[in-house]
């Protein structure tokens, strides 16, 4: 495990402690872990996306790709009871 040094202000350093103090993080380590975590996380799913829209951009959906999820939806609407 790699060991990284940060420095941060004051109100951070405050912040931090009031989310220890709150049960959010265990220490201030855990929460720098679990805000890069998210960070990466985030980062990871933006990417994701641009990839999808990106694809849908190079290879746009026809009517043909999208008749057939339009007839289920209105078949299961139709089939509900209310």
């Amino acid at each position: 495990m790699q060991q990284l040094v940060v420095r941060v202000a004051d109100d951070i350093a405050s912040a931090i402690d009031e989310l220890i103090a709150e049960g959010i993080a265990s220490s201030r380590s855990d929460a720098v872990r679990t805000a890069l975590l998210t960070l990466i996380e985030e980062n990871r799913r933006r990417r994701t996306g641009e990839a999808i829209v990106a694809g849908y951009e190079r290879v746009p959906q026809d009517e043909d790709d999208v008749m057939w999820s339009d007839e289920a939806t209105r078949r299961m609407i139709a089939d509900e009871p209310w």
